[in-house]
């Protein structure tokens, strides 16, 4: 069969589980080298989780108009975030269940295409089919955290 070469497909989405910015890397790609690419026409903040971690992105998307938040490693020195940006770090779990569903319900994990276009149009289908979702993924907040 030769070689199976793997893929990361980056997503950015909002609170109501819309997706806002989507790209397509080779599977060893480092997470954080798309990232000024995606966020380059959004702007507010950006919740990630540690692999997102390094003062050069943060920079880098802080001159795009984007603070990005994330969770710090055990050995690093706490940050203070307010109480609304650790909310919002809780609520990471919505990317993981838009993730699973564009995966399981959508079909767009799949172990061997027969060509390039094939799996082009397996992702753009799948995710296609994600946006049209009647009931997508959305953060639900407590009466506590709306008051942060």
């Amino acid at each position: 069969m030769g070689w199976l070469f793997g893929f990361k497909l980056h997503l950015i989405v909002n609170h109501l589980g819309d997706i806002l910015s989507v790209k397509i890397t080779e599977g060893n790609a480092d997470d954080r080298k798309p990232a000024p690419e995606m966020v380059s026409s959004l702007s507010g903040k950006l919740y990630g989780d540690k692999g997102y971690l390094g003062k050069a992105l943060a920079s880098k998307l802080q001159a795009n108009g984007v603070d990005l938040i994330t969770n710090v490693r055990k050995n690093m020195k706490k940050v203070a975030i307010s109480k609304w940006d650790k909310a919002m770090l809780s609520k990471r779990y919505l990317i993981e269940t838009i993730n699973d569903q564009v995966k399981n319900i959508s079909y767009v994990e799949h172990s061997r295409h027969p060509s390039t276009t094939g799996f082009v149009v397996n992702i753009l289908g799948g995710l296609i089919a994600y946006c049209h979702q009647k009931n997508k993924p959305s953060i639900n907040l407590t009466v506590n955290e709306k008051m942060c």
